[in-house]
């Protein structure tokens, strides 16, 4: 057998690299994808990380001298041409899905169900409140939850030794301070009377926290709308008939009411008020626990020292303020058996209000 001299060896491998080299070239430049799968199999073979072209840079070392300026070239040229041909194609199949898309749109097919989300009932329920009131001419204050404790109680005639105080257990933010969570939102109408002059006219509604253990009824958070007007001449009648016009608007135009003589120390003389029970027509159930009325707020004259703490002048200005808690009338309006289901956001509950305003 003859034996080939080394430099004949190097030739032959030589030729068959360039070989492969002028192949892949030659695959490369004639080569169409006819789909995106496509696309991607050219990629992985000639661009990808493991592409076939890595291995012929190691075989530079079986070409001669002379010729590895040449090789070099050659594959530079290729990995330069499959970087062409694949951006040059992918583009077009990005024009062609982009043309065909909006070729193929149907303007005339129905269009898909938009899944609108749900309102609270409690937010349902501060809305309509706040309407009626605003159609009588009240305006919306807001102001901080976590409040100091001389608006929240010194203000409204309840100091450190006031037994109404126990009335409300409060969450204080630490042992010592009179920073604490807002037990009322009587606090906003203490700002207000500071910071404005009277007349006032404006309701107060938001977030209050107590101290109170969970239950059906009860609940350590919840939402209320405090109500105030002062100006001169105002009299416990303006209050009785701003509640009674409330009344029908929110329960219905044969709805009465009821005051019976209560104590609250930011007001004097004070009295909770009861609705006609709009459930069974004041015939007696459950909800009312058959005595036909529903208790809904407090309310009262607005006591002559909350007007001095706060710099009115009880000799020329009186006033009269209402609170009552939204979770109540949202349960009364729907039916609602349980307080805490207005807070466990359970979407089986809360998609029954989804056509609600």
């Amino acid at each position: 057998m003859e034996i080939l001299p080394l430099h004949s060896i190097q030739n032959i491998m030589s030729l068959n690299v360039f070989d492969n080299l002028t192949a892949l070239k030659e695959e490369i430049s004639s080569w169409k994808p006819n789909d995106s799968e496509a696309l991607e199999i050219f990629r992985i073979r000639f661009i990808g990380t493991k592409n076939i072209l890595k291995p012929l840079m190691g075989e530079i070392r079986n070409v001669p001298n002379e010729r590895k300026k040449e090789f070099g070239q050659l594959l530079n040229e290729v990995k330069d041409l499959a970087e062409t041909v694949f951006q040059s194609q992918k583009e077009i199949f990005d024009a062609s899905n982009a043309t065909g898309n909006s070729l193929h749109l149907d303007l005339t097919a129905p269009g898909e169900p938009v899944d609108i989300g749900s309102r609270h009932p409690v937010s349902i329920t501060m809305n309509r409140i706040i309407k009626i009131f605003d159609r009588m001419g009240f305006v919306v204050a807001e102001e901080r939850e976590i409040e100091d404790d001389w608006h929240n109680f010194s203000a409204m005639n309840t100091p450190a030794d006031h037994p109404a105080r126990d009335m409300q257990d409060t969450y204080y933010l630490r042992d010592n301070s009179n920073m604490l969570l807002r037990t009322h939102t009587s606090s906003v109408q203490a700002r207000i009377m500071m910071s404005q002059k009277p007349p006032i006219r404006i309701i107060a509604p938001g977030r209050v926290y107590r101290n109170e253990t969970i239950s059906a009824r009860s609940h350590c958070q919840f939402h209320q709308v405090e109500g105030l007007y002062i100006d001169k001449k105002v009299s416990f009648a303006d209050l009785k008939q701003t509640l009674l016009h409330f009344s029908k608007e929110m329960y219905g135009p044969h709805t009465k009411i009821r005051l019976r003589p209560s104590y609250f120390p930011f007001t004097e003389p004070s009295a909770e008020m009861d609705v006609s029970c709009f459930i069974c027509d004041s015939k007696g159930c459950n909800v009312c626990k058959y005595t036909g009325w529903v208790e809904i707020m407090g309310c009262g004259m607005v006591d002559p020292q909350v007007l001095i703490n706060c710099g009115i002048d009880p000799e020329e200005y009186s006033g009269f303020a209402f609170g009552m808690g939204i979770e109540r009338q949202a349960m009364m309006l729907y039916g609602i058996q349980d307080i805490r289901l207005l807070f466990e956001n359970d979407v089986r509950f809360l998609r029954q209000f989804t056509s609600a305003r």
